[in-house]
Formats: C-alpha cells, sequence, structure tokens
C-alpha cells in the first residue's frame, strides 16, 4: 500500500508541471501575438526602457573607463608617429590636388595651341620644350624634334599667342631654336593698322623688345598691334608678333624709342608650333 501511494503521488504531480508548462507557453504565446498585433503594451515597454537606462549606464561604465585611460596613457612617440603619418598623408594629397591643376592647365594650353593651328595657312609640327639656355642674356630653347621630323634651319616657331623664333641648328633628334627676344635677333614687322614697316630687335629681356628706325612723323600709337612682314623671306607674312607698350619721343634724336610686348609667351610656353611653308612642299600635321 505503500509503494502505491507514492507512484501514484508522482504521477499526480508530474500531470501538475505538465499543465503548467502548457499555460506558461500558452500564455507566451498570447503575450507574444499581442505584442506584434497590438499596441496594448507600447507605454509599458516604453517605462521599461526608460527605467532599464540607469542599469544600462552602469553596465557600460567598464568599458568607458577602459577607452578613457587607453585615450590618456598613449605614450607621447606614439602621437607623434601618427601626427607624422597624417602630416604625409596631407602632403600626398596636396601634390595630387596640384598635378590636377597642372594637367588641367596643360590640357588648356593644347586646346589654345589646337585651336592657333585651326588659323594658320601652313602644315604644324607640335614639338615641345626639353631645355631652356643657362646664359640669360642668350635667348634660345631646344626642342625634341629633329632632322628626322623634317625640321631645317630657319623654320618659324610659334607658340598659341604669336611668333616664338626661328630654329638655329638641327640634330637628328632635337633642334635649338633662338627667340625673338635674343639680343641678336632683328625681326622685319608691320602695324597691323596701316602696314607701316619696321624692325623689332631683341633686348635679352622675355617681356620687351625694340623698334628700330622709326621716325618721330609716321602714324604709330601705343597698343598698335605688329605682325610679321614677310620681308627677308625667313618668316611667313601675318603672325603675331606683338603689341607696341611705349613711344619715347627724345629731342635731337632721328627715330622714336618704341618698345613692344611680345605676344608670345617666350619663358613660359611649353608646347609649341613648327611651321612648314608651301614653299618648303608642305606635309600634314604630325
Amino acid at each position: 500500500m505503500l509503494g502505491g501511494g507514492l507512484i501514484k503521488k508522482v504521477f499526480v504531480n508530474s500531470s501538475s508541471a505538465v499543465r503548467k508548462t502548457f499555460f506558461a507557453l500558452l500564455a507566451a504565446i498570447l503575450l507574444v501575438t499581442l505584442d506584434t498585433y497590438t499596441e496594448v503594451f507600447e507605454s509599458s515597454k516604453k517605462s521599461l526602457s526608460e527605467f532599464a537606462i540607469p542599469f544600462q549606464e552602469v553596465a557600460n561604465f567598464p568599458n568607458r573607463v577602459k577607452s578613457w585611460v587607453a585615450l590618456n596613457t598613449t605614450s607621447r612617440t606614439e602621437l607623434e608617429r601618427k601626427n607624422a603619418s597624417l602630416e604625409k598623408e596631407r602632403l600626398i594629397l596636396l601634390g595630387q590636388l596640384q598635378r590636377s591643376a597642372e594637367l588641367a592647365a596643360e590640357n588648356l594650353r593644347l586646346r589654345q595651341l589646337l585651336n592657333a593651328t585651326e588659323l594658320l595657312m601652313h602644315s604644324v609640327l607640335v614639338t615641345e620644350v626639353i631645355g631652356v639656355s643657362p646664359n640669360p642674356i642668350n635667348h634660345h630653347v631646344t626642342v625634341d624634334r629633329g632632322a628626322k621630323d623634317g625640321v631645317y634651319v630657319g623654320q618659324p616657331v610659334l607658340d598659341a599667342e604669336g611668333l616664338m623664333g626661328q630654329v638655329t641648328h638641327v640634330y637628328d633628334n632635337y633642334s635649338t631654336v633662338l627667340l625673338i627676344t635674343d639680343l641678336d635677333h632683328a625681326l622685319p614687322v608691320q602695324v597691323l593698322r596701316n602696314g607701316l614697316r619696321s624692325i623689332a630687335e631683341g633686348t635679352s629681356d622675355y617681356n620687351e623688345m625694340r623698334l628700330r628706325f622709326v621716325s618721330p612723323t609716321v602714324d604709330i600709337v601705343e597698343g598698335d598691334q605688329l605682325v610679321s612682314s614677310g620681308l627677308g623671306g625667313r618668316f611667313p607674312m601675318g603672325y603675331p608678333v606683338g603689341k607696341v607698350s611705349s613711344i619715347t619721343r627724345n629731342p635731337g634724336e632721328k627715330f622714336l624709342d618704341i618698345t613692344v610686348t611680345p605676344s608670345a609667351k617666350l619663358d613660359r610656353s611649353r608646347h609649341l608650333l613648327l611651321v612648314f611653308t608651301f614653299e618648303d612642299g608642305g606635309r600634314e600635321d604630325r
């Protein structure tokens, strides 16, 4: 009898546990359903969230202390290393930015050069300056085209703005150009406004030339545009040379003292044009 009563009690207790588990699961499912499809518990959840904030702050306090200690105990050497690394990155970015500006400027110069070729009545060959005379008195530059490209002595050279000079020495792969501002260079010119002829001489100053043998009685004023006259057979007629910048009448002198500002950017242009006239047989653009 004693053993039978014990077995009965076990089954009764087990049945009670199963019922409790079943009702607990049923209640959980009911609560999840209500929370999902209704707003019955919204106010309660909000209150619980606000109530839990202080506990979250307390739980996160050790991590904050750890971060603060790590930040304030970083060695000076480590800070200097990071600062040096950031400075290098800044310099690299600035260098890249400068290169971008240079590429944009070079693109603009090439476009201007292309526009200049459309105005010419002769074939041209694009060349690039690869050397400049170290002597400030001698205005010579070296370009990367030579005899293999058909370059010849006396060939006119332009930039996007006007006449630069003429080829004086030709080698297989490069040539030397004498600029119009060289002290030994003289160029026949004429005033575009009225056709008045004169000779423009170099002064060893990239920004200044002078007109020779101009009488005080002639019609010439500041701002007059000068172009090549074509006389002498070296330069074709009509290429821009410069603009009259000043006129001085010295008492007792037979001729005016006239200065000219060259049209070409003689000390800055990098890409130039070698001009082939029709008299030279002409050629295709290259």
